[in-house]
């Protein structure tokens, strides 16, 4: 006899930050949910995480750069007769400093989490899904231009933006709907990982914003089937002038770390 369909909603970089605020907004107002799928590589920041949720939660203390921690997150989407509502990419890792000044190891863990990590379990889930299923990208403002002293990160921010803007046309015909947010600096954990705490310019300073204000900005969003969340007027205002005006120009005025 097959299992009933479980409707779960899968988030990583569920410990902490952004993610945990995901899981945070959406226990409150999402009733139609079996289960909350936390994703994250620290076992007891997962534990801490889900109890604070009232809804069941699967945890898994994974490292979603690893194909083979991916294969377990699929086995068990199969074997529960999984329906995916919603796929949160919230993991993602930033390290700040001048390309060629930086371990090549360092760049390679950005592209391999901020980008191949969230392309292969976005096409490992996509089949999980069913119309009116979400599927919420982290992305950074950094992905509007290029940024000289963060040049990795921003690149594969701009990768996530235009692979989620693209997915969302793709994907429209199926009812699934794909939602790319675009924060820019936000308090938490990353910015100590990324080393932009210490001498932020005040320019960035004005552009902070928590890490809840973005979480409800893109749910909105996201409900609302907008393919791009943009949370603050600093960070709209940079996305037109990003827009309007050529990209030299705006490199001759930027610092490295101006922008997340």
């Amino acid at each position: 006899m097959k299992a009933e369909r479980k409707n779960i909603i899968i988030i990583t970089g569920a410990s902490s930050g952004i993610g945990l605020e995901f899981a945070l907004n959406m226990d409150l107002y999402f009733e139609n949910i079996d289960e909350f799928w936390l994703v994250a590589r620290s076992k007891d920041r997962l534990q801490e995480a889900a109890g604070h949720l009232r809804h069941k939660t699967r945890l898994f203390p994974i490292d979603i750069t690893d194909s083979g921690h991916l294969d377990a997150l699929e086995t068990a989407a199969a074997a529960g007769n999984a329906t995916v509502r919603m796929l949160i990419n919230s993991a993602g890792v930033g390290h700040l400093g001048h390309f060629c000044e930086r371990d090549t190891t360092e760049a390679l863990e950005m592209l391999r989490l901020n980008c191949l990590a969230l392309t292969e379990l976005t096409h490992r889930m996509i089949p999980y899904m069913r119309r009116n299923s979400r599927i919420v990208q982290m992305a950074s403002g950094a992905a509007f231009l290029p940024q000289p002293g963060f040049a990795v990160y921003a690149a594969g921010k701009s990768y996530v933006l235009s692979f989620s803007r693209a997915l969302n046309r793709e994907l429209k015909p199926l009812g699934i709907y794909v939602t790319c947010v675009c924060p820019g600096p936000v308090d938490t954990p990353f910015l100590d990982i990324a080393g932009q705490r210490d001498g932020m310019p005040a320019v960035k300073r004005l552009a902070l914003t928590d890490a809840g204000r973005v979480a409800k900005q893109a749910l909105r969003d996201s409900f609302y089937r907008r393919e791009l969340s943009v949370c603050g007027l600093p960070l709209k205002a940079l996305r037109l002038l990003s827009a309007v005006i050529p990209h030299r120009i705006l490199l001759d005025f930027m610092t490295p770390g101006n922008l997340e």
